[in-house]
C-alpha cells in the first residue's frame, strides 16, 4: 500500500499539469515552462541535493556501481537502436531514455518505503549520478536527433546546471559551509522544480494521442527498460562482492520508469517530445504491477 500511495501521490502533479492546459490550451506554453525549468530551477535542485549530504568513500560504492553499468548500458542501447531503427531522431531516443530513469521523484521516495531511510544516501547519490548522465550523454543524444556531433557537444557545457553540479561537489569535498537562509531558498527552487517537472509531463500528455502512438518505439524502449537492463544489471550486480541492501537498492534505481526530464530535453533539442511523452506514461503505467513481481522475486 505504501508503494502504491507513494507512486499516486508523486503523479497527482502530472493530472494537474493534464488538466491546466485541458484548460487554457494555447494560453499556456510548455516550451517556456521547460527553459524556466531547465535554466533556472534545476541548477538549484541540484546544488541544493549535493549540499544536504556529505560523501565519503563508502556511499561513493553504490553511485560509481550505477554509473559504470549505465554507461554498459548505453553503448549497448546504441548499437540495439542501430539494428531496429533508421530514423535518427528515433535511434537518439532508442539510446538514451531508457537508462535515464526517475531516480529523483520516484527513485528516493521508492527507496524509503521498501527499504528504511537507511537506503536515502544510496538513493540520494544515485540521483546525482543520473543528474550528471542527464546533461551530459543524454544532452548529447538528444541534441543529435537535430544537431550536428559539434553542436551536440556545444549543447552539454551552454547547460548552467553542470556547472552548478560542479560547484556543489567542490564545496561539498572541500566542507564549506553555506549559509541555512541560502540552503532554505535552494530547497524552495528544488521543490518547485520537482513540480514543475512534473506539471511540464501532464502537459505535454495532453497532447498525445492513442492512434497516434509510436507503437514500435513504445515496444522496443519498454523491452530495454524492463527486460534488457534489469537482467543485465542482475548477472553485472552479483559479480560484485555487495550485501544484498545495496543490490536491491541499485537494481530499483535501474528499473524504475523514465524520468520527466526526458520529455524537457527532447522538447528542448525537438527531439520528438510527444513521442517522448508516450515512453514516460505507458512505462509509468508498467512500473506499478513490474515492480510488485520484481519485489515478489527478490524476496524469494
Amino acid at each position: 500500500m505504501d508503494i502504491f500511495l507513494s507512486v499516486v501521490s508523486i503523479y497527482l502533479f502530472i493530472i494537474l499539469g493534464y488538466f491546466a492546459k485541458l484548460k487554457l490550451k494555447n494560453e499556456l506554453q510548455e516550451k517556456s515552462l521547460v527553459i524556466l525549468s531547465i535554466y533556472f530551477l534545476q541548477p538549484m535542485l541540484t546544488f541544493w541535493g549535493l549540499s544536504t549530504q556529505k560523501i565519503d568513500s563508502i556511499s561513493i560504492q553504490a553511485p560509481f556501481i550505477y554509473l559504470v553499468i549505465t554507461i554498459f548500458l548505453v553503448i549497448l542501447s546504441f548499437f540495439y537502436a542501430k539494428l531496429f531503427f533508421t530514423n535518427s531522431k528515433e535511434k537518439s531516443i532508442v539510446t538514451i531514455s531508457s537508462v535515464i530513469g526517475n531516480t529523483g521523484n520516484l527513485g528516493i521516495p521508492l527507496g524509503i518505503a521498501l527499504f528504511g531511510e537507511e537506503s536515502i544516501i544510496y538513493t540520494s547519490l544515485i540521483n546525482i549520478v543520473n543528474i550528471f548522465i542527464i546533461y551530459t550523454i543524454g544532452v548529447y543524444f538528444y541534441s543529435r536527433g537535430s544537431f550536428s556531433i559539434k553542436d551536440s557537444l556545444l549543447n552539454i557545457v551552454k547547460l548552467p546546471l553542470i556547472w552548478f553540479a560542479i560547484l556543489a561537489i567542490t564545496f561539498n569535498l572541500l566542507e564549506l559551509t553555506i549559509h541555512p537562509s541560502i540552503l532554505t531558498s535552494l530547497q524552495m527552487g528544488a521543490y518547485a522544480s520537482m513540480v514543475l517537472q512534473l506539471m511540464i509531463f501532464g502537459m505535454f500528455l495532453y497532447s498525445v494521442k492513442l492512434k497516434k502512438l509510436n507503437k514500435k518505439l513504445i515496444l522496443h524502449v519498454n523491452m530495454i527498460k524492463f527486460i534488457i537492463i534489469p537482467l543485465i544489471a542482475y548477472i553485472v550486480l552479483y559479480n560484485f562482492e555487495l550485501d544484498s541492501f545495496m543490490i536491491h537498492i541499485i537494481l530499483l534505481e535501474l528499473i524504475v520508469p523514465l524520468a520527466v526530464t526526458n520529455v524537457n530535453l527532447s522538447s528542448l533539442y525537438n527531439c520528438k517530445p510527444i513521442d517522448v511523452t508516450s515512453l514516460v506514461f505507458v512505462t509509468s503505467l508498467v512500473f506499478i504491477p513490474y515492480l510488485l513481481l520484481v519485489i515478489g522475486f527478490l524476496n524469494e
